[in-house]
């Protein structure tokens, strides 16, 4: 049995200082892949390409600031050997707040974070992947991204254009060699719940009843090791 199948093939992993960021470096790190880890707290990051090792590399970088991005990127990439055969799209915010209660700005944030700032890291690796004729493009949605629940006004609109953008993708791809998967994860345990509190707030699942992180980075790493014909078109994941 093969333990390191992605041996050889270089990773980008958006919002990879914690939770399913995190997690999925460890998993391809684990696989073999090299990985550049993308966030926006460089002390957290060093700590992590500590723990990871020589596969791993830190680019601290605020992905919803295009200077930044257009900066950081090409660091990226060059850590990377120069290309990157895997994009893990991972880094976002998740804000809660009646529609009524959202101000335009934190609407706009959130579709920065959550859309915008995804759709600029695939616009700037999908030709290289093209031109090589493989690649796989992994975006981590979410069971708001086809669910609706209150509060999520912004949310959910930008989950929801998350899978609109890879369903276009994946449809502009077939036969390119460029492969495309959404996994949606219901609730996951990870720092994001951290400022709610789901454990002593009604509405929400204990953090106890949640998915771990390492589930959903398991099931990002079986998609990414299929045979090169098939794409995992989308992978939804609950708490049995």
């Amino acid at each position: 049995m093969n333990t390191t199948p992605l041996a050889g093939r270089a990773a980008l992993v958006t919002g990879g200082s914690r939770g399913i960021g995190l997690a999925v470096a460890r998993a391809l790190v684990r696989a073999g892949a090299r990985v550049a880890l993308l966030a926006r707290s460089r002390a957290v990051l060093d700590t992590v390409v500590a723990e990871l090792g020589p596969l791993a590399s830190a680019h601290t970088c605020d992905l919803t600031a295009p200077v930044q991005v257009d900066v950081v990127l090409p660091e990226a990439l060059q850590a990377l050997g120069g290309r990157a055969d895997i994009l893990i799209g991972n880094a976002g915010v998740f804000p809660l707040a009646p529609v009524a209660e959202t101000s335009p700005g934190a609407f706009e944030e959130t579709l920065q974070a959550n859309l915008v700032a995804p759709f600029r890291m695939l616009h700037a690796v999908l030709p290289g992947m093209r031109e090589a004729g493989q690649g796989h493009i992994v975006t981590i949605g979410s069971v708001a991204d086809r669910h609706i629940f209150p509060g999520n006004g912004a949310y959910s609109t930008s989950k929801f254009g998350a899978r609109a953008l890879h369903e276009v993708l994946r449809a502009e791809l077939t036969g390119s060699g460029v492969r495309c998967t959404l996994v949606s994860p219901a609730a996951t345990d990870t720092p994001i719940w951290d400022p709610i509190d789901p454990d002593h707030t009604p509405g929400f699942p204990k953090r106890a009843d949640m998915l771990r992180a390492e589930d959903v980075a398991d099931a990002v790493l079986w998609a990414l090791t299929r045979p090169p014909h098939v794409n995992v078109d989308e992978l939804r994941i609950a708490r049995s």
